[in-house]
């Protein structure tokens, strides 16, 4: 556990103008005045703890929050009370644009290991978007890069195989590690394998099947959490084709 020195320190570091997400996040074409505006409105929040919720479901929308260090994932408890994992959130994105349209989060957003989030309340940065055309167009643009994803994630939930959708998650989490300047071959998983088969549909003992079938095939090597992509032509291959003979 941090100590309150340690958390002051956290909080007081996370400026805009320093954080290395600057060129990924909401500010990113804002001049350095409009930056000082925009991180006036920025609430400074302590580190979530593993499992620590950011909000539940059914919570009255305040804000948005952008990422800054760690993961999260996302949870929607259906009337007959089972859970449907709908997103995992890695840093520079934006968590909770889905609660604008009811006012209220329509999911609980859970910290997958220590965490630290920008809270931007939603009305004072719908007033500064007002303002700033750049930071309105920003805003536009992750609402539309939400719409995006969620379409994605219905195509392949509806059309593909159960090793489809995993090699199509691998190379999602590639490109997305990869945009942040990290390694697009060599990354940790942040979610349990649980996680992952209740977000694309598929039982736990699925994954592990598809994954040491990925290995033997020598397409990855997973070690733990540690994936390293061996072969991203033979995985892209694998996220297309049709006749993999896989368990759907």
């Amino acid at each position: 556990m941090a100590s309150p020195v340690s958390r002051r320190s956290l909080l007081h570091e996370t400026r805009c103008q320093t954080c290395s997400l600057s060129s990924l996040c909401l500010p990113l074409a804002l001049e350095l005045e409009d930056m000082d505006h925009f991180e006036a409105i920025i609430r400074r929040r302590a580190p979530l703890k593993k499992g620590e919720p950011l909000f539940r479901q059914g919570d009255t929308f305040t804000s948005v929050y952008a990422v800054r260090s760690g993961s999260l994932k996302q949870t929607t408890t259906e009337g007959n009370g089972s859970d449907q994992l709908t997103n995992f959130y890695l840093p520079s994105e934006l968590v909770g644009l889905d609660g604008i349209d009811e006012e209220r989060y329509p999911g609980s957003v859970v910290a997958l290991e220590t965490t630290t989030v920008c809270e931007i309340p939603f009305d004072r940065l719908d007033s500064l978007s007002e303002e700033l055309p750049e930071l309105r167009t920003q805003l536009y643009r992750s609402m539309s890069k939400e719409l995006r994803d969620d379409r994605r994630m219905m195509r392949l939930l509806s059309r593909k195989t159960a090793d489809q959708r995993l090699a199509s998650f691998l190379l999602t989490l590639s490109e997305r590690f990869r945009r942040r300047g990290y390694s697009p071959y060599s990354f940790r998983l942040s979610m349990a394998r649980a996680d992952i088969g209740n977000y694309l549909g598929l039982a736990v003992e699925t994954v592990s099947r598809i994954l040491s079938r990925f290995q033997g095939q020598e397409v990855v090597a997973v070690s733990g959490r540690e994936v390293n992509i061996l072969d991203m032509q033979r995985l892209t291959r694998l996220a297309e084709e049709e006749e993999l003979g896989a368990t759907r």
